[in-house]
């Protein structure tokens, strides 16, 4: 079984003009630009690719469409297929397994707040269900349940289960993961990816890699390679740009906007996101400029 690390991006889902469908067009092309910029591989339909406002056809449609393109560029194909319902989460997974995905990223349940026994049920339940290894994604500001080391620990005896991507805001739960099981951390916050590979992560899911893949791919790249000094360069690059796009709105409304203000329009958010108020945009549009992503000659506010 491959070692899940690196650079992995969190996609967005573009949407059409009117927010009916998805983009697969623009959809392909993000992939495509992830692939030229050295990333290591994409990750559709997660907290990023606006799941919940999917369909269940939109959801096939997308996941096949990335995984089929990822693929074509020699890039790791991890789907989101989490769900509160274990049952829904399985059958998801069972058709990321189907389509011959890497892996598959898997949510804590959300608003159930199960106990940590039945977060262990329902995850094991899906390791069960095929040959398919699983990304733990523990993010309890989004899904209202923190999963504690204990279970991680219990989790991960499972053969399916091989890293755990951590949203917690901090390290402390991630260290410990990482110091005493054998799953692959994967930061899930990008002001994080640096401070998190000091205790041994190795990668990131990220939704600044929407925007900059690039610069994110060079940090992981040195991260890898043990180049920290290199490493804290990118990462002072990177901070002001992830600190924006994380906190200015809900993901992924600063990304899509920020992919906008780049001529790079990715189409609406779905309702009940929706976009940003005008003076976040100038703090975002602020942010980029200052960053070097946007040359204020070319920026489109429209």
């Amino acid at each position: 079984m491959m070692r899940i690390e690196g650079a992995f991006t969190a996609l967005i889902t573009p949407f059409s003009p009117d927010g009916e469908r998805p983009d697969l067009d623009r959809l392909r092309a993000n992939v495509e630009a992830q692939a030229k910029a050295g990333i290591h591989g994409v990750v559709p339909c997660g907290t990023t690719g606006e799941t919940p406002t999917l369909e269940p056809d939109e959801y096939a449609t997308v996941v096949e469409t990335v995984v089929e393109q990822a693929h074509a560029l020699k890039l790791l194909a991890i789907p989101g297929a989490g769900s509160n319902s274990t049952r829904h989460a399985v059958e998801q997974h069972r058709f990321a397994h189907s389509l011959r995905a890497d892996a598959a990223l898997h949510v804590n349940p959300y608003y159930n707040r199960p106990s940590q026994e039945g977060l262990f049920r329902h995850f094991m339940t899906i390791a069960d269900a095929c040959d398919l290894p699983i990304v733990l994604y523990n993010i309890p500001g989004r899904t209202g349940v923190l999963m504690t080391f204990e279970t991680v620990r219990r989790l991960a005896a499972h053969p399916n289960i091989v890293a755990i991507k951590d949203a917690t805001g901090g390290v402390d739960l991630a260290s410990q993961i990482a110091a005493e099981t054998d799953l692959v951390v994967l930061s899930g916050d990008d002001p994080l990816t640096l401070p998190l590979a000091a205790i041994g992560g190795r990668g990131v899911i990220s939704v600044a890699s929407n925007l900059v893949p690039g610069l994110v791919a060079d940090l992981v790249r040195a991260i890898l390679s043990g180049d920290f000094d290199q490493a804290r360069t990118f990462h002072q690059g990177l901070l002001p740009i992830a600190r924006a796009l994380l906190t200015l709105d809900s993901n992924p409304v600063p990304v899509k906007t920020a992919l906008r203000l780049a001529g790079r329009d990715s189409g609406v958010v779905r309702l009940p996101l929706c976009e940003m108020a005008p003076e976040a945009v100038e703090r975002l549009r602020s942010t980029l400029v200052q960053s070097e992503v946007l040359s204020p000659a070319l920026v489109t506010m429209s």
